[in-house]
């Protein structure tokens, strides 16, 4: 019968051992936070342009629908407030590339701007025929 001997040491995690773990996982830990914060910042920043893409696309179809002689310009729409309270204002230069009545096309560029801090601004140009 052969005996087996055994050593003197734990079969175990030494403390040292353990802190070392320790140290590395909250170091882990921290970065991610990190990454976590940056991530929900950026995704916040990606909804409000959503917003703005969607309000000029809106006004878009609105001057599509609106009469041919009543498509003009303005210097501002009213304010718009969007559920995230972020506050939109919208803008939109027409114009028309033709002498009546050759009148058959006018070009339209919306821009969409808000302030989250930093000043953005997001345009669409478009062509509306007759």
């Amino acid at each position: 019968m052969r005996h087996f001997r055994h050593s003197k040491r734990s079969k175990g995690f030494s403390l040292i051992e353990v802190l070392i773990a320790l140290v590395i996982l909250s170091i882990s830990l921290l970065g991610m936070a990190s990454l976590m914060s940056t991530a929900t910042k950026y995704n916040a920043s990606g909804g409000r342009l959503t917003e703005a893409t969607t309000l000029a696309q809106d006004k878009l179809e609105t001057l599509r629908i609106t009469p041919w002689t009543q498509i003009v310009s303005s210097a501002a729409d009213d304010v718009v407030v969007a559920p995230n309270g972020t506050r939109y204002t919208r803008n939109w230069v027409v114009a028309t590339n033709a002498v009546p009545p050759d009148d058959t096309l006018r070009a339209v560029a919306i821009t969409v701007s808000w302030n989250d801090g930093v000043a953005h601004s997001v345009s669409i140009l478009s062509a509306i025929a007759k």
